[in-house]
C-alpha cells in the first residue's frame, strides 16, 4: 500500500511540473508575439495607407466688392483734402441712396504728398550751369475706397455712375459668398466621405481591413472669382468717366467650394 502511495505521488508531481511547463511556455509566446508587435510599431510602425477626399459645392454669390480712388491736386495741403472730400462725400452720398449701407463703405488707403517739379537754374555760359533745384509744386490727395454690394444686380449702375462723379482707377469687381461657414462644412463633409469611400476600396484591393484613424489633414480650396475690368465701360475724358458711360453686364455666375482632406488609415 506504501508503494502505490508513492508512485500516485509521483504521478501528480510529474503533472504538475507538465502543467507548469505549459503555462511558462504560453506565457513566453504570449510575451514573444507582444515584444514583436511593440518592435513593428517602435521600428517600423503600423502598416497605414493615405488616401484624399475631395468635396465641392456650388453657390450663386450674394455680395459683389469693388473699389474706386479718388485724387485731388491743388497748391497746398488744405484745398487739396477739401477737394478730394467734397468729391468722396458726393460719391458716398451717391451710393447711400442706392442702399449701399455704411458699413459697408470703406476706406483702404489714404494719402497726403507734396508735389515737386523741377527748375534748372539760368545758364551762365552755355557749358557753365549751374545745378538745378526742387521746388514744391502743391499737393496731391488720394483717397482709395471699397464697396461691398449686397444686391449685386446694380453693381454695373454703380460702377459706371460713381466714374462719373469723379471717382478713378475703378476695379477690383469680385462676387464672393457673404457667410460661407455652412457651406465650408457642407464641402468638409463631402471630402471626408470621399476620403473614407476611397480608403474602404484601396484596403479591399490590398486584401487587408480597415484599421483606425491615424491622421487628418485639410486644405481649404477657394473658389473662381470673376473678375471686372473698368476699362470695358472706356467712355472717358482722361482719367474720369463721362456722362454718356453706359452700365455694363455683370454676370454673377456660380462660385464654388471646395474643401481637400487627407486621411490616414491603420490596416489591420
Amino acid at each position: 500500500m506504501q508503494g502505490f502511495q508513492s508512485w500516485a505521488d509521483d504521478k501528480r508531481l510529474k503533472v504538475l511540473v507538465i502543467l507548469v511547463l505549459v503555462l511558462a511556455g504560453t506565457a513566453l509566446s504570449a510575451y514573444s508575439y507582444f515584444t514583436f508587435k511593440q518592435s513593428n510599431y517602435v521600428n517600423g510602425g503600423p502598416n497605414t495607407i493615405s488616401v484624399a477626399g475631395k468635396g465641392e459645392i456650388f453657390a450663386k454669390p450674394d455680395i459683389a466688392t469693388f473699389s474706386f480712388s479718388v485724387e485731388a491736386d491743388a497748391p497746398d495741403a488744405v484745398a487739396a483734402q477739401k477737394k478730394s472730400a467734397d468729391a468722396m462725400n458726393t460719391i458716398v452720398a451717391y451710393l447711400k441712396e442706392n442702399k449701399v449701407e455704411e458699413k459697408d463703405i470703406k476706406t483702404s488707403s489714404y494719402s497726403l504728398n507734396p508735389k515737386y517739379r523741377y527748375e534748372q537754374a539760368p545758364c551762365i555760359q552755355q557749358y557753365n550751369c549751374p545745378p538745378g533745384k526742387q521746388v514744391l509744386d502743391g499737393y496731391q490727395v488720394s483717397q482709395t475706397v471699397t464697396i461691398k454690394v449686397r444686391d449685386t444686380a446694380k453693381a454695373g449702375d454703380l460702377i459706371s455712375n460713381v466714374g462719373t462723379k469723379g471717382a478713378t482707377n475703378i476695379s477690383g469687381l469680385t462676387f464672393t459668398i457673404d457667410d460661407d461657414a455652412k457651406l465650408k462644412r457642407d464641402a468638409r463633409e463631402l471630402a471626408i466621405k470621399d476620403a473614407r469611400e476611397n480608403a474602404k476600396k484601396l484596403a479591399q484591393d490590398l486584401g487587408e481591413h480597415l484599421g483606425r484613424m491615424m491622421g487628418y489633414y485639410e486644405t481649404e480650396g477657394g473658389y473662381p472669382i470673376p473678375m471686372y475690368n473698368a476699362k470695358a465701360m472706356d467712355s472717358r475724358e482722361g482719367s474720369r468717366m463721362t456722362e454718356a458711360a453706359v452700365a455694363p453686364s455683370i454676370p454673377t455666375g456660380e462660385n464654388t467650394i471646395t474643401s481637400n482632406v487627407t486621411i490616414v488609415y491603420e490596416l489591420r
